[in-house]
């Protein structure tokens, strides 16, 4: 497995490997590779990383800025990340994972939240931080990884292009 840096020859596969990925999530409304293609119109695609084998992409994930209402600067939203079913529970989603966590680091980023289930993330060092707040999210699964001693404390806002259906 190679996990690398998006190139424009990617996108159509990533937004392929995302649709499929999230295809049997009961909960799910379909829109996380919309929300990609949106977040790469904006430019707000901080890290894109895609995980190849055999020279097809088989899995991506995502890093964006957020918005934290305290002015706090260097937060990053993790997401939609997304392995291709058939490569599923096999470490490529939690290696490209700890790639965009390190690329971070190395950019001085201060930290980084996502939505997602806690009992997953944990195992990477997000947990619940009842100080930061993202509204109309369930408390338990906002998550945070801080990189330094400092959590800002507020209202968090992922970029607009989660908010992409189409």
């Amino acid at each position: 497995m190679i996990i690398r840096h998006e190139t424009e020859a990617d996108v159509q596969a990533i937004t392929d490997v995302t649709a499929e990925a999230f295809t049997n999530i009961p909960v799910d409304h379909l829109t996380e590779h919309f929300i990609i293609l949106a977040l790469r119109a904006a430019g707000a695609l901080t890290i894109s990383l895609v995980a190849e084998i055999d020279d097809k992409v088989v899995g991506h994930v995502a890093f964006s800025p957020i918005t934290i209402s305290d002015d706090t600067k260097d937060w990053y939203g993790l997401g939609p990340v997304a392995v291709k079913p058939g490569f599923q529970k096999q470490g490529i989603g939690k290696a490209l994972i700890n790639e965009g966590l390190s690329l971070l680091k190395k950019r001085k980023a201060k930290g980084c939240a996502l939505v997602g289930d806690p009992n997953y993330y944990k195992h990477f060092g997000f947990k619940n931080y009842p100080q930061l707040i993202h509204e109309g999210v369930p408390q338990k699964v906002f998550l945070v990884l801080p990189f330094t001693e400092a959590i800002p404390t507020g209202n968090v806002t992922f970029h607009k292009a989660f908010l992409a259906t189409r």
